[in-house]
């Protein structure tokens, strides 16, 4: 079957990492179903794998890819829940599973003809939604989706910041908050960028860094040490920043913590979300009529070029990769 596989890690130059070839299926384990992939979704974390974070050598080569939406061998058309938990794992919150994995991690991921899943980590394709559609939904789109409705704890009228515009979590974050009745305001450094998270839906835009006319409730926090202080200023007394990444590094210059103490401030840590949420989020698609952005749509032998626009940030909304 066709896949696009690490075959080793470059922290440097990652696309060089990147194989897409014919390879042997892999093995199903007891208990997994096999699906045919009608379309996946590229994230950052197919680039870090190539870039050898999160991805041991031991592992390699490793099949890439988190998310993806399909058929089963019976017919069923279903999105894929890329979180897989240990077998010993007692809890109803996946996330809080210390031994859990993603697709590509430890089991091969969906960037192929097929991916191999435990039997309960599908849920069922609404007509509603396109099989591209539906592949932005478990990674991205759920990260947003507790972001904004379990870890933030805003309500319909509050204020929310969204940093960096035009990513796949960004654009998630933009489209949901606006549907859901909050006022988004986005940062970017690119202000055509700006001006189309606007179109999405975005009240505002501003500049990266910008000081902003008033304090907001929440922060949604995806870029991480370029960003931290801003974000811990656009705060007013007790509001609350949610980060689920930190795509420019994890050190920043100040940690702000006697702003943070001070004010006072939460801080959550966020990190994609539970099943029940994926069916959840969907529902609210099919509800409120939002879709994900795609940005482009890519056959999987083209893969190579999809990650080079995603690690040069040429992209706004997901890129799809179709078998």
């Amino acid at each position: 079957m066709l896949a696009a596989c690490a075959v080793s890690a470059d922290a440097d130059h990652p696309l060089r990492a990147l194989r897409v070839a014919e390879i042997a299926p892999p093995e199903v384990p007891a208990g997994w179903v096999t699906v045919d992939v009608k379309a996946a979704s590229l994230n950052q974390h197919d680039v870090w794998s190539l870039r050898g974070v999160g991805l041991a050598a031991d592992r390699l080569p490793m099949i890439l890819g988190c998310d993806a939406a399909g058929v089963t061998d019976d017919g069923r058309p279903v999105i894929v829940y890329g979180v897989v938990n240990d077998p010993d794992f007692i809890g109803s919150d996946a996330t809080y599973d210390p031994k859990r994995s993603l697709l590509s991690e430890r089991y091969p991921g969906t960037f192929a003809t097929q991916v191999r899943v435990p039997a309960g980590s599908l849920i069922d394709l609404p007509a509603e939604l396109s099989f591209a559609e539906a592949a932005c939904l478990p990674t991205a789109w759920l990260t947003a989706y507790r972001m904004l409705f379990t870890a933030a704890g805003v309500k319909p009228g509050d204020t929310v910041l969204v940093q960096g515009a035009g990513g796949g979590v960004a654009t998630a974050l933009t489209v949901l908050g606006s549907r859901a009745g909050l006022r988004v305001w986005v940062t970017s450094r690119d202000e055509a960028r700006g001006a189309r998270a606007v179109d999405l839906g975005a009240d505002r835009a501003f500049p990266s860094g910008a000081r902003l006319p008033e304090r907001v409730d929440a922060v949604m926090e995806t870029v991480g040490a370029a960003t931290w202080s801003h974000s811990i200023n656009c705060l007013r007394p007790g509001g609350t920043v949610v980060i689920s990444g930190t795509t420019s590094g994890n050190q920043p210059s100040n940690a702000e913590l006697t702003k943070i103490f001070f004010k006072p401030l939460r801080v959550i840590g966020s990190t994609m979300g539970t099943r029940e949420e994926l069916l959840a989020l969907t529902r609210l698609l099919i509800t409120t009529g939002a879709r994900p952005v795609i940005d482009r749509v890519l056959p999987l032998g083209a893969a190579a070029d999809g990650f080079a626009a995603l690690i040069d940030g040429q992209v706004f909304g997901k890129i799809i990769l179709e078998p």
